[in-house]
């Protein structure tokens, strides 16, 4: 087929995918400046991995993994000193991380004599699904930190309790996917060394700053969680998201050379020189490495502070816009994330008794997508799964005037299935001694008002039954 042709059918073909500005699902960058995007296209057909033949590339990877040592308080954060890598996200970030930790885990045991065949991992149940990844991939066991309905992050002193010999290491978040909500590290650090000395233990700390890593350092500078605490071994972060770079990018950084094994460093030569590869991929393009690094020298810690002090602005707006509302209770934490995870209250009927409404954060999410919103309605991770919230999440291209305009539409969508979502006695079989709210539950039963008016009938508030149980 003629290249006009082919380039036509893809093109229609994704013509039905939301609008990228409209998904507030995702941290991933959906805008950046032309200047990039034309280095981007100019690195693509650049085999990152040939640091022969491309010196520049390998160069300005390694300018970034200083820049962020430094901004993670590394103690050592020199271009030559600094350890670290890029990867091609968070998720091999931290497969990489995980594996290190492992390997030393393996090393200390060795030597004492013992076993090495049941290592473990403590992490919260509000974990990305990467680090469910690691362990199950590279035969760990997972040790998971309980949630509650009133506590979705991982609690320092819950954390502690499962920690013995066997344990590889603790994996700390710095914005939870959940609600966007830093935990607290520092604390875990300080209970991690008391407990250390107590046992003769060895236990070091990652912590998951995947959206994190390019908040709380300009944000929160003095929030203590990155290695100037003592046994924080390595981060994670991801430049395609609060980085503001283009999908995929991720970087991982070690405390010093003492924990990054060699046993995970291989050397190659085919290339036409000897090179060390830390990643699990190998070839891939260049663009995205020198599109952090235009981003770096382009903004600076000033710029960063700036876009990242506005995102948390324009967070708040919206938040107080759909408080506002009364239709919902506000999930989110004000020292996190900029997003907001939110979930429907109850309803209040002409007695004052409250009662459950008849459609869920899943209806809401459905009925916004009609005006192009992706809002995501999902459950809270386990021990916590009664609790269903929508998450917003605030990037760079997402101005004032929008969430003024998401906040309108929000009311109107909650106003519409507040008056279409409704039981029809009629439809509804009551047995004595129950609700009709219960009758309708129990035979899943689930109508809403008609939504063909038609002006020649006097009964145009008509209602049908709808399938599928709220």
């Amino acid at each position: 087929m003629p290249p006009s042709i082919v380039y036509q059918l893809i093109k229609d073909m994704r013509q039905l995918d939301c609008n990228p500005r409209l998904n507030l699902a995702s941290f991933v960058t959906t805008w950046m400046e032309p200047e990039v995007e034309k280095l981007i296209v100019e690195s693509m057909n650049v085999n990152y991995v040939d640091a022969e033949q491309y010196p520049s590339s390998t160069e300005i990877q390694n300018r970034c993994v200083a820049m962020l040592a430094q901004l993670y308080h590394a103690p050592s954060t020199g271009v030559d000193e600094s350890v670290g890598t890029s990867t091609l996200g968070s998720s091999e970030a931290i497969m990489l991380a995980g594996l290190a930790m492992k390997k030393r885990w393996q090393a200390r045991m060795e030597a004492q004599g013992k076993p090495t065949n049941k290592p473990n991992l403590i992490m919260g149940y509000n974990v990305q699904v990467c680090w469910e990844k690691f362990t199950r991939y590279f035969d760990v066991e997972e040790k998971f930190v309980h949630l509650t309905n009133d506590c979705f992050v991982l609690t320092p002193e819950k954390a502690i309790e499962l920690v013995d010999e066997n344990t590889i290491g603790i994996c700390g978040i710095l914005g939870s996917t959940y609600t966007g909500e830093y935990e607290d590290i520092e604390k875990l650090d300080e209970l991690v060394e008391k407990l250390n000395k107590e046992k003769g233990y060895d236990v070091k700390i990652h912590v998951d700053a995947a959206s994190g890593g390019f908040v709380a350092p300009f944000v929160e500078p003095d929030l203590k969680w990155d290695f100037r605490l003592k046994n924080v071994c390595s981060i994670n972060t991801s430049g395609h998201k609060y980085g503001l770079v283009y999908p995929g990018l991720g970087w991982v950084i070690w405390r010093s050379k003492e924990y990054l094994p060699e046993s995970i460093v291989f050397h190659v030569n085919y290339l036409g020189s000897d090179q060390a590869s830390v990643t699990l991929n190998f070839s891939r393009g260049a663009g995205m490495i020198v599109a952090q690094y235009y981003q770096f020298l382009r903004l600076g810690k000033e710029g960063y502070t700036k876009i990242m002090m506005n995102l948390g602005q324009v967070a708040r707006r919206l938040q107080k816009g759909i408080e506002d509302t009364g239709h919902f209770r506000i999930l989110s934490k004000d020292n996190a994330l900029p997003l907001v995870a939110f979930s429907l209250t109850k309803t209040v009927d002409k007695n004052g008794k409250e009662e459950a409404r008849q459609y869920t954060e899943f209806d809401l999410a459905d009925k916004l997508r009609q005006r192009g919103w992706v809002l995501p309605a999902y459950t809270m991770a386990p021990d916590a799964r009664e609790t269903k919230l929508l998450r917003a999440v605030i990037r760079e291209d997402m101005s004032m005037s929008m969430v003024d305009e998401l906040i309108k539409d929000i009311t109107r969508s909650v106003e519409y299935l507040d008056s279409h979502f409704t039981i029809n006695v009629n439809d509804v079989h009551k047995p004595e001694g129950k609700s009709l709210v219960d009758a309708a539950k129990e035979h899943r039963v689930h109508v809403k008002k008609n939504e063909h008016h038609d002006e020649r009938h006097p009964n145009k508030h008509r209602l049908r039954k709808h399938d599928g149980v709220c």
